[in-house]
């Protein structure tokens, strides 16, 4: 419940807020990191998926209603990420530094993108992950 309360709700009612305070303005950049865990839903974090696939859906949405307003909305959708949250786990070349994904998301503001995959392989990791037929994906261990 705390997994979806976090990554989910609370995200939501901040943006909301942020969101009218923004429109009124005429001006600004809504961003929000999702996760590719948000893009299919494994055993191994569905939960936490879940809330953010419930997130990125959210920002969709929120990019279309204020469309036209002068407000951007970016979803951020990274990646392993070298934090507190992953200290305990084995890193490998997939994992990235804080430091590189801040980096990435302020070249996509700039850039006026809508979503942002980081590092930029996490795109074609998931575009497979997300198309592979259903019978082969309960075979992995993901």
């Amino acid at each position: 419940k705390q997994a979806l309360t976090v990554n989910f709700t609370s995200a939501c009612l901040w943006l909301s807020l942020l969101a009218q305070d923004m429109e009124q303005a005429g001006t600004g950049t809504l961003v929000a990191i999702s996760s590719v865990a948000a893009d299919r839903g494994r055993k191994s974090n569905y939960t936490y998926g879940a809330a953010k696939a419930g997130l990125t859906t959210y920002l969709a949405g929120l990019r279309h209603r204020l469309a036209g307003t002068g407000v951007q909305v970016l979803t951020v959708k990274p990646g392993f990420v070298d934090t507190p949250m992953t200290a305990d786990l084995p890193k490998n070349a997939l994992y990235a530094k804080p430091e590189q994904v801040a980096d990435d998301i302020v070249k996509a503001i700039r850039k006026g993108k809508r979503t942002l995959y980081t590092p930029w392989f996490w795109r074609y990791i998931m575009l497979i992950i997300k198309w592979l037929p259903d019978f082969i994906f309960r075979r992995l261990s993901l």
